[in-house]
């Protein structure tokens, strides 16, 4: 017979604190599932909350442009102006940085747009020292640095983009939770949530533009970068996460082919949009990839004339197909390419 090798203490211990440790077992399950919700606050909340910057709760699947508040507008083309270029050039250059924020805000339950605030903070640099002593991309005071465990010598911890992301989200997490809408959060990280308390009292308004005139004037021209580098990185031209250059390739499809897809939200919300160039074609991506054809194409009107006027496409995909495709796209452009030779 085997022998069994548990150590009776190990088993006395368990028996005598059974209901303790089932106890701290609840709780360690409790707060798994407290993080995965977080962590599922993706891109369906992303816009709400943002109840100032929009005419009503922002829609998916309308164009952006159209449900700006009009009160941002005048200022949002003044900064596109001197700023858009740059912006844009950062959304290529920024990616990685982009990519961490959106991984950390997530799980707080943070909007993923909010990785914007460190570019008006500090232009996505870890070495800025403002005048007041705020430090690294999240400009992070040294009093909230050590609040939330961070060291601020040797080495400055609010200069790693890591960790300081992870106390901006628990800050912006807090501010949230008072204010209820972003645009008051932005200007209580810039100002302080004293500052924006004050304002709510005086004017018995949460609403940024109602209040915005009882808040220090950098406080309302931090908030209005924030809104006009949203616009500029989120498309100026009405399609969210699009660049303008992007946008303008995607005007150009919609001139050329007309916009059939009119996707649902929930089409939205379980796709996303790769950028393509070659001449790939439909029928071989939708086989390799077990695609609808025919969704492949109300997704993608105009795929094929694009690319063979030598233009990119912003070609929309399953979420679950972007692996694979980005796994097999060169072998699916040699496929496209080959079958082009037999068809002259």
């Amino acid at each position: 017979m085997r022998k069994n090798n548990y150590n009776p203490t190990i088993i006395k211990f368990i028996s005598k604190h059974r209901a303790v440790l089932f106890f701290v077992l609840h709780i360690l399950i409790a707060i798994f599932f407290t993080a995965d919700i977080y962590a599922q606050k993706d891109s369906a909340t992303d816009k709400f909350g943002f109840k100032s910057l929009f005419k009503t709760r922002f829609d998916p699947t309308k164009p952006y442009a159209v449900q700006l508040n009009p009160r941002a507008v005048s200022f949002v083309q003044e900064y596109m102006k001197r700023h858009s270029k740059s912006l844009e050039k950062m959304k290529q250059w920024g990616k990685p940085y982009f990519d961490l924020y959106e991984g950390v805000l997530t799980q707080y339950g943070i909007p993923k747009e909010m990785k914007y605030l460190s570019v008006i903070e500090s232009n996505l640099g870890a070495g800025v020292v403002s005048w007041a002593g705020a430090a690294g991309p999240w400009q992070i005071m040294d009093f909230e640095a050590k609040r939330f465990g961070l060291s601020v010598r040797n080495p400055d911890e609010r200069m790693d983009y890591n960790k300081s992301t992870h106390v901006a989200a628990k800050i912006m997490r807090e501010l949230y939770a008072e204010f209820k809408d972003w645009l008051l959060v932005v200007a209580g990280y810039n100002g302080g949530a004293g500052r924006v308390k004050q304002a709510i009292r005086k004017t018995g308004s949460r609403d940024f533009w109602q209040l915005q005139y009882h808040l220090p004037e950098e406080t309302r021209n931090h908030v209005k970068k924030f809104i006009a580098t949203h616009y500029v990185m989120e498309g100026s031209g009405g399609w969210t996460t699009m660049t303008a250059a992007e946008t303008k390739i995607h005007q150009e499809n919609i001139m050329l082919h007309g916009d059939a897809r009119q996707l649902s939200a929930e089409e939205i919300s379980n796709s996303t949009e790769i950028e393509v160039a070659g001449r790939y074609q439909a029928l071989i991506i939708a086989n390799e990839l077990n695609l609808d054809i025919q969704q492949f194409n109300r997704w993608n009107p105009g795929f094929e004339k694009a690319l063979a006027a030598g233009k990119t496409y912003q070609m929309r995909l399953p979420k679950e197909k972007v692996s694979l495709f980005e796994a097999k796209k060169q072998a699916l452009l040699a496929a496209s390419l080959r079958a082009l030779l037999q068809a002259y």
